[in-house]
């Protein structure tokens, strides 16, 4: 087993922890998911953050943020909420309780992109 050498590390300015710098996720667009931790809805979660990443890569949406909540009031909550970086606040893009469901990827893009890039094709996805 071998270490690294702290002499090689020390001549190296990339490796150095006091120059690396916070990255600014909330100057750019954001979505967040905030998902119910006790519905064991992290997996869908995960997954729609993964779909929308890949239709919307960055930097249309620079970070999209889970936040699971485990509280009585936060229970069977799935919201998705937008927020530009040139906008003055978030916008609810989907509540699953006033939907009354989990949204489908396609609907969900669409809300999305006529918000971003209105406009934009969403090939397959704008088809009906």
């Amino acid at each position: 087993m071998t270490s690294s050498c702290p002499v090689e590390e020390q001549s190296n300015p990339l490796l150095d922890p006091s120059s690396f710098i916070f990255p600014g996720l909330l100057s750019s667009t954001t979505l967040i998911i905030e998902f119910c931790d006790r519905c064991r809805w992290l997996h869908r979660a995960t997954w729609v953050q993964t779909e929308l990443f890949l239709t919307f890569p960055p930097p249309t949406i620079g970070c999209i943020s889970l936040i699971p909540l485990n509280q009585e009031d936060t229970a069977g909550r799935f919201r998705v909420w937008l927020s530009k970086k040139d906008d003055s606040g978030p916008q609810l893009i989907w509540d699953r309780k006033v939907e009354g469901g989990f949204p489908e990827l396609k609907a969900l893009k669409q809300r999305i992109r006529d918000v971003l890039e209105p406009g934009k094709s969403l090939g397959h996805s704008d088809r009906k």
